[in-house]
């Protein structure tokens, strides 16, 4: 905003409401859209380029929608259309310069698409900037819509491309797992709940688990990419379609489709889906649900590979770089800690949603712009994290067989299975002494003469303990003789 601001530019005057003001003579915003540049310094940060995008694909379905039905000269429309194009080329971005959180609902951010895309159409068709009576950011860009229907549209727009993004990054996981699954599942380790020994589990097994997880996170997206695609355009300030051309009303949405190549339907009720702001918080939901299983996963990682002395140590991950600056050779589980903490962002920017969506009155909620920047900034985050995760972790986990079967071996946890053919008595007491006494299970079972060495031998098989049913069930229940 400085260099905006420096004496000897070159300026033109502009006019609004709320009065005159100049601009710089070459940029192609306007007034409003400098004012609010100026009201709104809040993260100093640029509006992401994919709802730059989806603003001039709203901008070009309004023009041709318009032209169509016989309110827009066909000239203007098409240098509107052009200049739409150019847009969604990557041209004209820069000039896209409204904060990302503003007041007003947008309709800062509504006016700086209108602005620009007035601006380079005038020029098209030969004028100078600024000369509002060739093309018209309010009459002739704006036609037949409002803020109130153009911004959750390119928000929903947006989250829609998105979540797409993200997807493609969760299925590359989702096979990354699978494969670890596959190439682990002869390993047994050490099954654990609440943090101490359980019973025996192939780390294969552990993998799978995560993939289907995450399978179930790819589906709860689609549901919500479904959310993205009801909307309201030609609803215009409240749902009314006050202001809207009857025709327009029923081809804006189809002829934006069309644009876009994406499945967009018009809301069966306008009013309420102006109002009502519930589909991105569904969004944000499902994106939480996700970031909540990749932290899960993160942690399990870490756990699992911790030491590499006095950890676990069943797995390794790979070194990506080094872990300290006094400590020489460490090297820290850097790719799942980065996963954590997006997952600890994106969690914390759903409760930004959830509050702000609660916050609508009557016809209109004000506060969209936050809820973009939250939900824009989770689903990215996610995808990116998700790549790394990928790319720089999950690919490269090697798996500590020898380690694995020692705690195995080492553990009381193995009495469970036990514990059908000697009682639930006897099993604990058994357990209590190997624990007193770092003496193993199966040495005390022997010298106790709870079982014979060729039973006992079938019930310890680890590879038995793994899958339901298979553990010692041709032997005879001693407890039961």
């Amino acid at each position: 905003m400085e260099k905006l601001l420096k004496d000897g530019m070159e300026y033109r005057t502009e006019n609004d409401s709320i009065g005159k003001k100049r601009v710089p003579e070459d940029v192609y915003y306007g007034v409003q859209s400098l004012r609010a540049a100026e009201n709104f310094r809040i993260t100093g940060l640029s509006m992401h380029p994919e709802i730059i995008n989806s603003l001039a694909h709203i901008k070009k379905a309004a023009a041709i929608t318009n032209c169509e039905v016989g309110i827009l000269d066909k000239k203007i429309a098409d240098a509107i259309v052009k200049a739409c194009d150019e847009i969604l080329a990557g041209k004209l971005h820069e000039y896209f310069i409204v904060d990302p959180i503003q007041g007003g609902a947008g309709t800062s951010l509504n006016m700086n698409a209108n602005e620009v895309i007035a601006n380079r159409a005038i020029e098209i068709l030969g004028g100078k900037k600024g000369d509002y009576s060739i093309v018209n950011p309010n009459d002739h860009v704006n036609c037949g819509q409002s803020t109130n229907d153009v911004i959750p549209t390119a928000g929903k727009m947006t989250s829609w491309k998105l979540i797409e993004h993200a997807q493609k990054q969760l299925r590359r996981l989702y096979t990354a797992l699978c494969d670890k699954a596959q190439e682990f599942d002869h390993i047994i380790k050490m099954g654990r709940t609440q943090m101490q020994d359980a019973v025996p589990i192939r780390l294969g097994q552990e993998f799978k688990a995560y993939s289907v997880a995450i399978q179930r996170d790819i589906n709860r997206m689609d549901k919500a990419m479904d959310e993205m695609l009801t909307l309201n355009m030609g609803g215009t300030a409240i749902g009314t379609g006050l202001n809207a051309d009857e025709q327009y009303l029923r081809r804006i949405v189809p002829n934006l489709a069309q644009i876009t190549g994406i499945g967009f339907i018009q809301a069966y009720d306008l009013i309420d889906s102006t109002q009502n702001l519930d589909p991105f918080v569904a969004v944000s939901g499902a994106v939480k649900a996700c970031a909540v299983t990749l932290s899960k996963i993160s942690n399990d990682l870490r756990l699992m590979s911790s030491g590499p002395r006095a950890g676990f140590g069943e797995i390794n991950l790979p070194a990506k770089q080094n872990g300290s600056s006094i400590m020489p050779g460490k090297v820290n589980p850097v790719i799942p800690e980065v996963v954590n903490q997006v997952a600890f962002n994106i969690i914390g920017n759903d409760m930004t949603i959830t509050m702000a969506a609660e916050a609508g009155q009557l016809e209109l909620n004000a506060f969209e712009p936050i809820i973009f920047y939250c939900l824009f900034q989770s689903i990215d985050t996610l995808g990116y994290a998700v790549e790394t995760f990928v790319d720089n972790c999950i690919t490269g986990i090697t798996a500590n067989e020898d380690r694995c079967r020692e705690l195995v071996e080492n553990s009381v946890g193995t009495i469970t299975a036990i514990c059908p053919h000697v009682g639930y008595e006897k099993a604990a007491a058994v357990a209590k002494a190997a624990i007193k006494s770092g003496a193993s299970v199966r040495s005390l079972v022997l010298k106790e003469g709870l079982l014979g060495e060729e039973d006992l031998e079938k019930i310890l098989e680890p590879t038995n303990m793994t899958e339901p049913g298979i553990s010692g069930k041709d032997l005879i229940l001693k407890g039961n003789k």
